[in-house]
């Protein structure tokens, strides 16, 4: 009896769509379970965005800010209310056009932003530390890669 040895050549298409999954799933996860990292547990994903986007790029107007979230102005008004009721951010007139408010962190809402990146950091490293030395050179080019992908 014998055996017909069969050597399957996959196709490119099914190679770029199961890698496409994969990294698309894995992507999701890691986020997922970064995000979970946060000073505050009961501040919203898109909350925690907008203080970021302050602390990174400074001032905004609502409308800055909502176009920089891809929301509504009404949903970043929401969403800046509730920052502002709970102190993390301020709003105020500017100086040079009386018309235009500009939105900005509060010192609470800077150590919010600061402690949330701590937070995540810290368990990324010891995630990080599990892996071996060539697992995290690995990683480190699939970031740069992944850099790349974004910017396309």
């Amino acid at each position: 009896m014998s055996q017909t040895t069969r050597t399957s050549t996959a196709d490119p298409a099914d190679l770029l769509s199961g890698t496409t999954a994969q990294l698309r799933m894995a992507t999701f996860r890691l986020a997922r379970r970064l995000r979970a990292q946060r000073a505050v547990d009961t501040m919203s994903d898109g909350q925690f965005a907008v203080l970021a986007a302050l602390k990174v790029h400074g001032s905004h107007t609502l409308g800055e800010l909502a176009e920089r979230e891809r929301v509504t102005a009404p949903s970043m008004n929401r969403t800046v209310n509730c920052l502002e009721e709970l102190g993390y951010l301020t709003r105020t007139t500017d100086e040079d056009d009386r018309r235009k408010v500009n939105i900005d962190l509060t010192p609470e809402g800077l150590a919010v932003v600061e402690e949330t990146v701590r937070r995540r950091d810290a368990w990324l490293e010891q995630a990080l530390a599990e892996l071996t030395d060539e697992e995290r050179a690995t990683l480190a080019e699939a970031a740069a890669i992944m850099r790349k992908v974004v910017e396309l």
